[in-house]
C-alpha cells in the first residue's frame, strides 16, 4: 500500500472529482480540469507545462508535462473525467456524493474513470515531492467526452489542434482490469485492443390514425417484432490472436468444466465456445460482435396510432468486422418488418497495440510482486475507450489500471457504481511502480 499521506491525497482528489457532475450530456469537466491545474501550479510546476482548454468552455481538458531527462520519447498517462449520466432515483445512494460503505467507494465514475484520473494526479505530485527525474517526459492528459465521443471529445480535439502537447511513444489508459472471482484474484489483464463502436437507428414509419380504429399495420408492433428477432439473434464466433491468447492464459486460473472449455475455446472448439458464452456475458462478448437495443421512442399521442417507432441499437464489433457486413446481416434478420436501418455513429476500427517486451515485463514483474500467483493476461476490451483515437494516430495504447473488480459484478455505466477501497490503493501502488519502471 502507498504511504498513508499519499493515500489521503489520492482519496481527496478522488472525492473532489466524483462530486463534480461531469455527465456527458448535462455536466461539465471544466471544474475538474481547473482544480487539477491549480494543484500542479501550487506544487511548483511551470505554467508553460500546464494546459487547460477544450472545444467549448464546459468541455475543458487538462494536460500537464512532468519534465524528464529526454533520453526517450514521452509516455502519455491518460484518463477521462466525464462520466455516464446518473439519476438519483435510479440509485440507492446519491451518485454524486462520494461515499465509503462496506469496504467500497460509491459514486458515478468511481471505476470509470475517475479512480485512474485521481491516481495519475497523485502519482505525478508524489514524483515531484520525491524529486524523481524520469528518463523521459511524463504527460498527463485528463480529458472530456470519452463517454459520448463526438465533436467535444478531448483526445480527438487534442490530436487535431494540439498534438504536440500529447504526442508520445505510447500511452497508458483504461481498458483492462484485474479479475476477482468469489473474492479471489484470478488474473490481471492488460488491454491491447478494443472493439468498434457502432450505433444504428431502427425506424418504422406509417400514416398512423385514430386509436379507436386500430389496425394490424402498427409501427410499434413492427418494431417490436424486429427487436424480438434481435433479442434471439447472435453473430457467429470469431477469435483473433489476442482473444485466443486470452482464453489460453485465463483457462489456467479457471476451475472445473469452465477451465477445460476455455482451453478448448483457444483451440477453436465451437461447442466449447457455446458453453462458455452461455455462462458468461463478458466472455461471450470477447468471442463475437454484439448488437443490443439501448433506447426506444415512438408515438405522438396517447389516443393516436403511432406514425413513428424507433430504437437505438448499439453494436460492439470485433476489430476485423465491418459496419457494412453487420448492417447487411441485420437487414436480412428484420426483412418484412418494415424497418429502415441507418448508421448514426460509426467510430471505425483501430489497430491493436504491439506486445512490447518492456511493457509486458514491467506489468508481469509488478503483478508477481504484489499478487503472487496471479497471472498476466493480454486481452481485448469489449467496450470502447479513447485509446482508439491514439492507436489510429500512431500512438500505441495499453489498458493498465491495477484495480481488481468482481468478474460478475461490473457496475460501470450502471446503478450504484463502486470501487473496492483496497483495490483503489493497490492500483495506486501498481501505477506508481509501473510508470517508474518504464521511465528509468
Amino acid at each position: 500500500m502507498p504511504p498513508e499521506a499519499e493515500q489521503r491525497l489520492a482519496r481527496e482528489i478522488y472525492k473532489e472529482m466524483i462530486e463534480v457532475k461531469s455527465g456527458f450530456a448535462t455536466g461539465s469537466t471544466t471544474p475538474i480540469a481547473e482544480s487539477v491545474a491549480a494543484r500542479f501550479k501550487a506544487a511548483g510546476f511551470a505554467a508553460s507545462d500546464i494546459f487547460v482548454g477544450g472545444v467549448i468552455p464546459a468541455k475543458a481538458n487538462v494536460v500537464v508535462r512532468y519534465r524528464g531527462a529526454g533520453a526517450r520519447r514521452p509516455m502519455l498517462l491518460l484518463a477521462h473525467i466525464d462520466v455516464v449520466e446518473a439519476k438519483r432515483e435510479d440509485w440507492t445512494v446519491d451518485p454524486f456524493v462520494f461515499l465509503e460503505k462496506d469496504g467500497y467507494y460509491y459514486g458515478r465514475g468511481t471505476t470509470d474513470d475517475k479512480a485512474q484520473a485521481a491516481i495519475w494526479v497523485a502519482t505525478l505530485l508524489r514524483f515531484k515531492r520525491e524529486g524523481y527525474r524520469p528518463d523521459r517526459d511524463l504527460i498527463l492528459a485528463l480529458t472530456a467526452d470519452e463517454e459520448g465521443g463526438g465533436p467535444y471529445n478531448g483526445v480527438g480535439w487534442l490530436l487535431r489542434a494540439h498534438r504536440d502537447l500529447i504526442d508520445a511513444e505510447f500511452a497508458i489508459n483504461e481498458g483492462a482490469r484485474g479479475m476477482l472471482l468469489n473474492g479471489k484474484r484470478i488474473e490481471h489483464d492488460i488491454g491491447l485492443a478494443e472493439k468498434q463502436f457502432l450505433n444504428l437507428r431502427w425506424e418504422v414509419r406509417n400514416q398512423g390514425g385514430h386509436s379507436a380504429r386500430p389496425v394490424p399495420d402498427n409501427a410499434i408492433y413492427h418494431l417490436a417484432a424486429a427487436l424480438n428477432r434481435l433479442a434471439k439473434f447472435e453473430f457467429d464466433f470469431q477469435l483473433n490472436d489476442i482473444t485466443r491468447e486470452y482464453f489460453r492464459q485465463a483457462a489456467k486460473m479457471a476451475s472445473g468444466a469452465l477451465a477445460a472449455d476455455m482451453a478448448h475455446v483457444a483451440d477453436g472448439d465451437r461447442e466449447a465456445m457455446r458453453r462458455v458464452a452461455a455462462q458468461s456475458a463478458p466472455l461471450n462478448a470477447l468471442m463475437r460482435t454484439t448488437c443490443v437495443a439501448t433506447q426506444l421512442e415512438g408515438g405522438h399521442a396517447s389516443n393516436a396510432l403511432p406514425q413513428l417507432a424507433a430504437a437505438n441499437i448499439n453494436c460492439r464489433l470485433l476489430p476485423d468486422d465491418s459496419a457494412d457486413r453487420v448492417v447487411a446481416e441485420l437487414t436480412k434478420l428484420v426483412a418484412g418488418d418494415q424497418v429502415k436501418i441507418t448508421i448514426t455513429t460509426n467510430e471505425g476500427a483501430s489497430p491493436a497495440s504491439p506486445l512490447r517486451p518492456d511493457i509486458m515485463k514491467a506489468f508481469t514483474r509488478i503483478t508477481d510482486t504484489m499478487w503472487p500467483g496471479v497471472i498476466t493476461v493480454p486481452t481485448m476490451s469489449v467496450g470502447g475507450s479513447d485509446g482508439r483515437y491514439l492507436r489510429t494516430a500512431g500512438i500505441p495504447t495499453y489498458g493498465v489500471q491495477g484495480f481488481f473488480q468482481d468478474r460478475d459484478d461490473v457496475r460501470a455505466h450502471g446503478r450504484d457504481e463502486r470501487m473496492l477501497v483496497r483495490s483503489f490503493y493497490e492500483g495506486q501502488t501498481f501505477l506508481y511502480e509501473f510508470v517508474k519502471a518504464l521511465s528509468q
